[in-house]
């Protein structure tokens, strides 16, 4: 008998959508319906800072907010930008230096960044080892901001880590560069 209820007690659950949810973030995953346990192992890599940063990885938005688990490799990182997004990133792996509004920002692993929404800034991945942080921004915006010049002329490389054929690192921030 208890089984039978428990049958008919999930006949009256709503099926849960076969389209996929629409993400302020291309490639995200929607969390919700009545999953809520996920493996960011599992989830599609994406970019998280196109045309001005080398991060990348698996990103998940809920309905206000959204976490990603973020790559960021040794010698690269992100040009001057902002978002519309409050964030903050706590450095799992490796160390992260640059500025946050003008104030220079190294975090080593285990340090948390605070950046305001719209407030300039710029982090790299130090030379030694990649960086992995998780991100954790409001939903103002997807994970993706827009470059402070302007442009979307690529991400920054320190001296000896850009792409094989190009010269040396993109113009950055002299805290990024410390």
């Amino acid at each position: 008998m208890a089984a039978a209820k428990k049958k008919a007690a999930g006949a009256k659950r709503k099926p849960v959508a076969t389209k996929r949810a629409k993400t302020k973030t291309d490639g995200a995953l929607k969390a919700g319906g009545d999953r809520y346990h996920y493996k960011f192992a599992s989830l599609k890599k994406v970019p998280a800072g196109t045309g001005y940063s080398t991060s990348h990885g698996g990103v998940l938005e809920g309905d206000r907010m959204l976490v990603g688990y973020i790559h960021k490799p040794r010698g690269t990182g992100s040009r001057m930008h902002t978002h519309k997004n409050e964030q903050f990133n706590y450095v799992v792996k490796g160390t992260l230096k640059g500025s946050v509004n003008g104030k220079r920002v190294i975090a080593p692993a285990g340090t948390m960044i605070y950046i305001p929404a719209n407030a300039p800034h710029t982090l790299v991945s130090t030379p030694e080892e990649d960086v992995i942080f998780i991100a954790i921004k409001d939903l103002s915006q997807g994970i993706i901001g827009k470059a402070v010049d302007g442009t979307m002329a690529g991400p920054h490389f320190e001296p000896g880590f850009g792409p094989k054929g190009k010269a040396g690192p993109r113009k950055t921030t002299r805290a990024a560069r410390r």
